[in-house]
């Protein structure tokens, strides 16, 4: 009888190894996001809600990219950039969520405070600067080189200038661009440089003045910032500011409109041209496979053309010049290729003179020192040493009526 169970016991163990083994002897090993198993529960926490077009931006991504993983989002919206973030993101942890996004700068420090108390679980914050530095193995950072699309925009902006001015309306020297910013922190001068210098290198003559919010919304200060700047001469508007205060006073004038975050063509049929976004989806199912792999997640993460991360909107031709549709597709091409540089050095000076060096603060010093040479090859490289952007120079052609910090 011990016998037979004995032999029993070896059948048994053999039936066992040749399951965990392949055909050929060697053991089969499941993909990772089968071998790990991980069930995903992702929580989003906003600075306001979806009457923010910045906001809406990252809800519309969190509802996309949790229906590709097929799962159902936690969305917390009109969380201030406070100890209130923190209290947000410990009760989605309490909820279950295994990663949690926050959208706003100022959200960054409780992020990191959620992170170290609660190391199983990732913390993702878009627009934020100090993964790199931090180095949490759980706490990242992400944004993308939306200055390409800024860019883009701008050269949509250029176009209309043009048209403009080779219909009489007004001359070249008064092609003046007004911009409604919200503060001036590195993330709006690189967007409004940007957009600036793709309108420029449509429009030569081109100058620009920006005047700040110093709130990154509020719908009565946006239409009263943009109304200033078209009673000053503005002959076309744009803004890094989240609310429709802008676009309206600029289809209530008839000015030109170029908005962000989204379209505003229903609203502004009129004026709307185009509107440049980051597209957050590639991130979020990017991060969100990696958790449900058991994979590690990229500390400080760039999007891009190429990784669908910045996009456009549909062209208004009513409104946008013609040929703009295929001047824009043409730009696009020669930056996704690498032969245009937004921040191309031979095409902007600083108190009249071309920079050849530039130290940034890539690493977030208290005292904003730079630490980071930028400029080489000819060009600044923005968000290249972390994905935050870092430019903050002032270049000529750029008026600022008002700073807001």
């Amino acid at each position: 009888m011990k016998k037979f169970i004995a032999t029993l016991l070896v059948l048994v163990l053999s039936l066992t190894l040749l399951t965990a083994c392949g055909s050929n002897g060697g053991t089969t090993t499941a993909p990772a996001s089968e071998s790990a198993g991980t069930e995903v529960k992702a929580g989003f926490i906003c600075l306001h809600d979806e009457n923010s077009t910045y906001d809406l931006n990252f809800i519309n991504a969190a509802k996309e990219a949790c229906k590709q993983i097929g799962i159902e989002p936690i969305i917390k919206t009109n969380i201030p950039e406070g100890q209130e973030c923190y209290d947000a993101a410990a009760e989605l942890v309490d909820a279950g969520c295994n990663i949690v996004f926050a959208d706003s700068f100022g959200h960054e420090d409780y992020m990191i405070q959620a992170a170290k108390e609660f190391p199983e679980v990732h913390f993702c914050h878009a627009t934020g600067t100090k993964a790199h530095t931090e180095k949490l193995a759980n706490y990242h950072n992400a944004f993308a080189s939306i200055y390409e699309g800024r860019f883009l925009a701008g050269v949509a902006a250029g176009m209309k200038l043009n048209q403009m001015i080779e219909e009489g309306q007004f001359t070249a020297e008064e092609a003046k661009i007004g911009y409604v910013g919200a503060w001036t922190y590195a993330e709006v001068i690189s967007g409004y440089t940007s957009f600036f210098l793709g309108a420029r290198y449509i429009c030569p003559t081109a100058t620009m003045e920006v005047t700040f919010t110093s709130s990154w919304y509020d719908e009565s200060a946006e239409k009263e910032a943009a109304q200033l700047l078209i009673n000053d001469n503005c002959k076309l508007i744009s803004q890094h500011a989240d609310s429709m205060g802008a676009p309206t006073a600029c289809e209530n004038a008839g000015v030109p409109d170029v908005s962000y975050n989204g379209s505003t063509i229903s609203a502004c049929p009129n004026t709307f041209i185009v509107s440049s976004r980051i597209d957050w989806v590639p991130y979020y199912v990017y991060c969100m496979n990696q958790v449900k792999a058991g994979a590690a997640i990229d500390a400080d993460w760039t999007g891009d053309l190429s990784t669908g991360s910045v996009v456009l909107t549909e062209i208004n031709e009513a409104v946008a010049a013609p040929g703009t549709v295929e001047k824009v597709e043409e730009i696009k091409k020669q930056l996704e290729d690498g032969t245009l540089h937004v921040f191309d050095t031979s095409r902007f000076t600083v108190d009249g003179e071309t920079l050849t060096t530039y130290m940034a603060d890539v690493d977030t010093d208290p005292n904003y020192t730079g630490d980071t040479e930028v400029i080489k090859d000819g060009y600044f490289h923005e968000s290249e040493f972390r994905s935050a952007p870092y430019f903050d120079l002032r270049i000529d052609g750029i008026t600022l009526l008002k700073e807001a910090y």
